[in-house]
C-alpha cells in the first residue's frame, strides 16, 4: 500500500520501524463474498488504479 501511494504522488514515504504494538495484526485478507452476496456489488478496480484515480482527483480539486 505504502509503495503504491509513493508511486502514485511521487515522493518516498519517510518510514520509522518500530516493534508490533498492540492490536497490530501479522496478516489480514479481505473477502467481498458477504458484500457480494447482501448487493449484488463486486468491487472491479485494482487497488493501484484507484488510489492513482484518487491522488489525480486530489491533486485537481484542491489545486496542488
Amino acid at each position: 500500500l505504502i509503495e503504491t501511494l509513493e508511486d502514485a504522488i511521487g515522493i518516498k514515504a519517510v518510514k520509522t520501524y518500530l516493534p508490533m504494538q498492540p492490536g497490530d495484526v501479522l496478516a489480514t485478507a479481505a473477502d467481498v463474498t458477504a458484500l457480494t452476496a447482501a448487493t449484488g456489488f463486486t468491487p472491479a478496480t485494482p487497488l493501484k488504479t484507484g488510489i492513482t484515480r484518487f491522488v489525480d482527483w486530489y491533486r485537481e480539486y484542491h489545486k496542488v
